[in-house]
């Protein structure tokens, strides 16, 4: 196995659909660990999922009951500490095969002789797909794998249209006509528009896949063929 880093961005509904989800967390830990004894390297960046956005629902309806003043800038730091919570526990189940430091600026130059680098969200104006474009950036890596709880990218929302399908492959010009011009805090999409503004720039490849499928993201990880979405 070649000695490269690839980086993995794990979606905060994976670490915390509900509550902690303890099982996904040892079979993803367990897995990684295998691919750190065969050389590979890891960046892993947390989102905030369920635990950012009932963060921000909260913030809101106290807003609108109690007529605050409340910023798009409030609510971005509300999930940004939700991903540095769960970029902590992340860390922990790792231990010393983690570097000591949350990586929280994803421009920040970091020498790390460990196999794994943890990092969590920046600052407001983007999400964590932002973070992990400037991660590999940074790093020199070349794929980014997305892991989210959904097969693939579709071309229009599953839960609403029967007739949704799925896409295997994309281009980023493709890709981006299908997302909102701006970035919005708790914004659900595959891939925030800035993320994939940047990602296109620097011809990335990201892929999309379920990260509950865990043999399906080794398959991934080897560059075997998997079940997801690819943007490039």
């Amino acid at each position: 196995m070649e000695n490269k880093i690839i980086v993995v961005s794990v979606g905060g509904s994976l670490i915390v659909p509900s509550e902690i989800d303890i099982s996904f967390l040892k079979k993803f830990r367990k897995l990684v660990l295998r691919y750190v004894k065969k050389g590979m390297r890891f960046i892993i960046i947390c989102g905030g999922g369920k635990t950012a956005r009932q963060y921000q629902e909260a913030a809101k309806k106290i807003k609108s009951t109690n007529r605050l003043e409340l910023t798009n800038q409030d609510i971005d730091w509300l999930g940004i500490w939700a991903t540095k919570i769960n970029a902590y526990l992340v860390k922990t189940i790792f231990k010393k095969e983690a570097h000591e430091k949350i990586i929280e600026n994803p421009t920040e130059k970091v020498k790390f002789k460990e196999k794994i680098l943890v990092a969590s969200g920046w600052k407001p104006g983007f999400s964590t797909d932002y973070d992990a474009v400037l991660l590999a950036k940074n790093f020199n890596a070349k794929r980014i794998i997305n892991l989210t709880n959904v097969d693939y990218v579709y071309n229009k929302d599953p839960s609403k249209f029967k007739d949704a399908k799925p896409i295997k492959e994309i281009c980023w010009k493709e890709f981006r006509k299908m997302l909102p011009k701006k970035w919005i805090p708790g914004m659900n999409v595959p891939f925030d528009p800035v993320a994939a503004k940047e990602a296109e720039k620097l011809k990335l490849e990201v892929a999309i896949i379920n990260g509950r499928k865990l043999k399906n993201f080794e398959e991934c990880i080897k560059k075997k063929p998997f079940t997801g979405t690819v943007i490039k």
